[in-house]
């Protein structure tokens, strides 16, 4: 197992993403998990924001990567699976995207709920959008990594029947301890549940005042707090993955460059004993 950073931890600093990738390899990370978009959009475009538009040349972006010594886990392409007409054509491009970088999965979840669709109709709408994305997962090699992040997934049951909407050997969990930590699940009890699925892992830790505020009340969070620093053990998670055979990465979800510095420190050292 590798630890590995997504690039909201610098989010907060207004950073571009050649700034952020340099960042992330200044603070000893070899690996990194970009975000990507669809079109233009202002903050990007002016350098304040990490966010890569699917619009750029992927090369362009292979060779930021290359530049400072650092590989893709995978791309967080997080788009609404319930409305096919949005996710179809976004995910499609988002596998075309990670294979140039090297990415072997595309992370994503269900999406908010549209008020449209009852409750049998936004499985069919899923598993179309699946079934359909990953005819193309499947000719480039790339996975589909289910992110517990919103209402139905925010749960392992719901979680696990998202990943087996369709039957693929690309369709996989991207297991998220802290969005199922706040959306009530044990996170432990989930990551075991899953364990032979998982193949990309977020590595977000919540802090006690964050647990104490929003557990059970919201079904995720974009960052938290640096690995080790929270009410996460991952000691416990490590050994659960280790267990599966799991030799993945561990890509920190945190909210500022000081706290990926000691997310870096905990997690290798815990890795280390493992």
């Amino acid at each position: 197992m590798t630890p590995g950073i997504n690039m909201e931890f610098c989010r907060c600093e207004d950073l571009s993403f050649a700034a952020g990738v340099e960042r992330a390899a200044g603070i000893g990370y070899r690996v990194i998990e970009p975000m990507v978009h669809n079109g233009r959009e202002l903050l990007s475009e002016a350098g304040y924001f990490h966010s890569v538009s699917m619009d750029e040349d992927p090369y362009d972006v292979l060779d930021i990567c290359e530049k400072y010594g650092v590989v893709c886990s995978g791309l967080s392409a997080h788009t609404p699976l319930m409305r096919p007409e949005i996710a179809v054509p976004y995910l499609e491009k988002a596998i075309r995207f990670a294979k140039v970088l090297g990415a072997p999965v595309v992370n994503t979840d269900e999406g908010i709920r549209p008020p449209w669709l009852d409750d049998t109709e936004i499985w069919y709408a899923m598993q179309y959008t699946l079934k359909k994305v990953l005819h193309v997962a499947e000719r480039y090699g790339i996975s589909i990594g289910i992110e517990p992040h919103q209402s139905l997934s925010k749960t392992t049951e719901g979680l696990l029947r998202i990943a087996t909407l369709v039957e693929s050997p690309m369709l996989k969990v991207n297991y998220d301890t802290g969005n199922a930590f706040l959306g009530g699940e044990d996170p432990y009890d989930g990551l075991a549940a899953v364990a032979s699925r998982v193949i990309h892992m977020h590595a977000k830790d919540i802090s006690i005042q964050h647990a104490e505020a929003e557990k059970g009340k919201v079904t995720g969070t974009p960052v938290g707090c640096a690995c080790g620093d929270g009410v996460i053990d991952w000691k416990r998670v490590v050994g659960i993955l280790k267990g599966a055979g799991f030799d993945g990465v561990l890509s920190v979800e945190c909210g500022t460059p000081a706290q990926a510095v000691r997310s870096l420190a905990h997690l290798n050292e815990v890795l280390a004993h493992a």
